[in-house]
């Protein structure tokens, strides 16, 4: 019976421990997306079954190239398309997983504190950044598989059977293609080796893992060359000397311990330190990380020297030695240290778990399990508050700047999101200022004010001025160079300098849909390039095909070309097909219809389409009222055009026309020439009038 029932109990502990990871998470778990979510998550061209042949043999179709990572993303996808509580699930089990891999690995070796290490490594509130951010899923997805590469192969270790070191090898090279930090798993399984055995012999440990280390460095290689290339991980802020980068990799190892040990001020962005290799206390750090190293290989018992390297080993890749693009904001990141942190958090919870034995020796388990438990509640309560700070962007950035005010990456992104908000224009100017005036040469800060500038009337020569600074800091910066396009696209007689500046960020960034789009919209205004527009617009329909709004641009100009009129009622009925309440594409439908001989009704339906989906659609009403009229209908008609006149009261088009049908339906010929006056006298236009004219000498 002891068998059944301790099969049951340890069922239930399984359980506990998914449980309390979700309880702990469950702030986190409606949050929204954070920073660079929108970057990870499949993008629309990525999305078909040849975007995920993209994902893996298109270098460059995924902000970085961890092709399992992507893989995961797209299959989430097509699970849950873009509601985000799946993802921060997977999330959150997968976290839940890795501790319970741990667990898992310790018990194999018979280590005290199995449990505890493994509870305290789900609930540590210094994981939350890396479970409650979405595109750290690349860490929960690469921790399971780095933790399952590692048993398999401390199992392979006992055995020597082949299968079970393929299995282990395959295990690392899909870690590995989730996050290139993983490399580091040959070295952590040299240390568990040693820590087992004393001693590493080549045969036997060494051998085995040279294929391990050549992968690992391979793909370190090439991961450090796309951070400098292709994600932007060099310039002066990465230009460290050699003496600084061992100034860095000291404070950061001390950092990252005491937020392990003593986790308060977690937060997202931390301040950026200024190395000085004048100052004589930054030595410090280093000379105590040496101290360390050599007082823990001196002692007799093996495990805390292992869980040192494993823990400075695992951080290597970020300690400074390698650029990576976080360290533009902070050189230290929560994130970071979320498979390092092993190296503390197990040796720390078997010498607790053994002391708490000493305290409370023989059957005494209760005592031990409420120490257990209180600390280990703790860490939830701290986790649950960590949690909510990454509800929101608008939360995440708030907190950030107000526990970092140095933090010009938060004040910026606050910014950008108060400029999308009603009325949050003067806030987001603020905190666009503030950005610029901790890191004046802040090209995204020069961006987004540029962006508030050109909401405010009369401003846009100073929108203009900003989006130029950004350039003049970022000159390849393809957003600001968009921005600065639209803006002069709406100064009259800049279209060309529009143009240009448009083709320019197609040059940077040719897969830029919305840049292919907006220089379709200025080429169809200008004399003689409608084919050009036509093509800009087919090159955003190959990159979005489900973008409603480019369809019906297509359609706009497709029917203005003598011939194409039915391939410009196909982009309409596209753009339908996606947003069937698209009220402009519903409009433009039944312009197009209602100059087909015997199509007229289908024209009136599609415009009254369109007032349903969007009453307050002016130029929808009035474009239904002249079809009315050459209907037959007469008093529907005037229902519409009295109904665009209160939309617009100084359309002289919907007054002339609404005068027009009440004079020849007779009877209102007062109220007629009071709606033809007003035309007249809101669009003095010398053919309005002779119309006018010869309306008043009909009999």
């Amino acid at each position: 019976m002891r068998k059944p029932f301790r099969a049951s109990a340890e069922i239930g502990t399984w359980a506990l421990l998914l449980c309390a990871t979700l309880a702990a998470y469950w702030p986190a778990l409606q949050g929204g997306l954070l920073w660079d979510d929108d970057r990870h998550l499949t993008s629309p061209e990525l999305q078909s079954p040849h975007g995920l042949w993209r994902i893996w043999f298109d270098i460059g179709a995924t902000q970085q190239y961890y092709p399992l990572l992507h893989s995961a993303f797209w299959i989430e996808h097509r699970i849950w398309g873009d509601a985000l509580l799946g993802y921060h699930l997977a999330n959150v089990v997968l976290h839940a997983t890795a501790a319970c891999l741990v667990i898992a690995i310790l018990r194999r070796h018979s280590l005290a504190g199995a449990w505890l290490a493994g509870f305290v490594f789900a609930l540590h509130p210094v994981c939350v950044e890396t479970v409650a951010w979405i595109s750290e899923q690349k860490s929960t997805l690469s921790g399971v598989l780095y933790l399952c590469s590692a048993l398999a192969y401390l199992h392979f270790d006992q055995t020597r059977r082949r299968p079970q070191y393929l299995l282990a090898t395959g295990l690392f090279v899909l870690a590995l293609l989730a996050k290139t930090t993983t490399a580091t798993l040959p070295a952590a399984l040299l240390v568990v080796l040693w820590w087992k055995r004393g001693r590493l012999g080549w045969r036997r440990d060494g051998l085995p893992l040279v294929p391990w280390l050549a992968l690992g460095a391979s793909a370190g290689i090439f991961t450090a060359w796309m951070e400098r290339t292709s994600i932007g991980a060099q310039g002066p802020d990465f230009a460290l000397t050699l003496a600084q980068r061992f100034l860095l990799a000291g404070r950061a190892l001390w950092f990252y311990a005491s937020k392990l040990v003593w986790p308060a001020g977690l937060m997202f962005t931390y301040q950026r330190w200024t190395l000085d290799t004048r100052e004589w206390w930054q030595y410090l750090f280093p000379a105590g990380v040496a101290a360390l190293a050599i007082a823990l290989a001196a002692r007799r018992h093996r495990g805390p020297m292992a869980g040192f390297l494993i823990f400075a080993g695992t951080l290597f890749p970020v300690l400074g030695f390698l650029n990576v693009y976080p360290f533009l904001f902070s050189f230290v990141a929560d994130h970071f240290q979320y498979l390092a942190s092993l190296g503390i958090i197990v040796p720390a919870a078997s010498g607790l778990t053994m002391a708490l034995r000493r305290v409370w020796p023989g059957d005494s388990a209760f005592p031990r399990i409420c120490a257990a438990v209180a600390l280990l509640a703790v860490f939830g309560v701290l986790t649950w508050r960590q949690s909510g700070m990454y509800r929101d962007a608008e939360t995440l950035y708030r907190t950030t700047s107000a526990r970092n005010p140095a933090s010009w990456m938060a004040h910026n992104n606050l910014c950008s999101i108060l400029l999308r908000r009603p009325g949050g224009l003067a806030e987001a100017m603020a905190q666009c200022e503030a950005a610029l005036r901790i890191r004046p040469n802040y090209a995204e800060a020069h961006n987004n004010l540029g962006s508030a500038w050109a909401q405010m009337p009369g401003r846009l020569p100073d929108g203009i001025a900003e989006f130029r600074a950004a350039l003049q800091a970022k000159p390849d910066f393809a957003e600001a160079r968009f921005n600065l396009a639209n803006a002069l696209a709406q100064i009259p007689g800049r279209q060309p300098e529009a143009i240009a500046q448009y083709e320019a960020v197609l040059r940077t960034w040719p897969a830029y849909t919305a840049a292919h789009m907006n220089l379709g919209t200025v080429l169809l205004r200008t004399p003689g390039r409608l084919p050009d527009a036509i093509a800009e617009y087919q090159a955003a329909l190959r990159l979005d095909p489900h973008s409603a709004e480019v369809h019906n641009n297509l359609g706009s100009a497709l029917a203005q070309m003598a011939g194409r009129v039915p391939e410009a009622i196909a982009e309409y009925r596209a753009a339908l097909e996606i947003d069937p309440n698209y009220a402009k594409a519903h409009n433009n439908l039944g312009s197009v219809l209602a100059q087909i001989p015997g199509r007229l009704p289908e024209a009136i339906g599609e415009y009254e389409s369109a007032v349903q989906a969007n009453p307050a659609y002016a130029d929808a009403h009035y474009n239904l009222g002249v079809a009315l009229a050459r209907a037959g209908r007469a008093p529907e008609a005037v229902a519409e055009f009295e109904a665009a006149l209160r939309l617009e009261p100084d359309s002289a088009r919907a007054h002339y026309n609404l005068g027009v049908v009440l004079w020849r339906m007779g009877g209102r010929s007062p109220e007629a020439l009071a709606h033809l006056d007003a035309a007249l006298r809101i669009s003095p236009d010398p053919d309005l009038r002779r119309m006018v004219d010869r309306l008043r000498a009909t009999p």
